[in-house]
């Protein structure tokens, strides 16, 4: 029997070496290799691994996270503001983003993988993100902060 750290190094393995754009995918190979998993197993390796979905050469793929050019989360958080953050407001040390139903995850994730000093980390409902800041961040800069990436100034 396979054991879940075996299972995902394998995925992770062949992340690196293949393109993969698909969790079927995933499922069709470890079903090859003699271990049975399902889709959502599969979903939750990939979230644990932390590997992203790219377009890469023309085609959608997972990578995983060292395989992304610098940047790239940073970009990603821009355009996940920009497309679903409905407001931006403090509140004491902490802010709060308004999203659409079921989309605050996507933001929040995007937040913590761009590694920006500013926050200590998120908390997401279905359309409400808690954002800890860091030790002495004022949470009207880091507002104004939220908002430049926001608008691309």
């Amino acid at each position: 029997m396979t054991t879940k750290s075996q299972r995902q190094l394998m995925i992770a393995d062949w992340l690196r070496d293949h393109r993969v754009g698909s969790q079927e995918e995933l499922v069709a190979r470890l079903s090859l290799a003699g271990i049975n998993a399902t889709q959502a197993t599969v979903s939750r390796d990939l979230l644990e691994l932390g590997a992203v979905k790219l377009k890469r050469d023309g085609s959608i793929r997972y990578v995983m996270p060292d395989q992304v050019e610098p940047g790239h989360a940073a970009t990603k958080l821009d355009r996940l503001l920009a497309e679903w953050v409905d407001a931006i407001i403090p509140a004491g040390n902490l802010l709060v983003l308004k999203t659409p139903p079921g989309s605050a995850n996507l933001v929040a994730n995007a937040l913590d993988a761009a590694g920006l000093e500013e926050f200590a980390g998120t908390l997401a409902g279905d359309d409400t993100i808690f954002v800890a800041l860091a030790e002495g961040v004022n949470p009207h800069a880091a507002v104004r902060l939220l908002q430049e990436r926001r608008s691309g100034a």
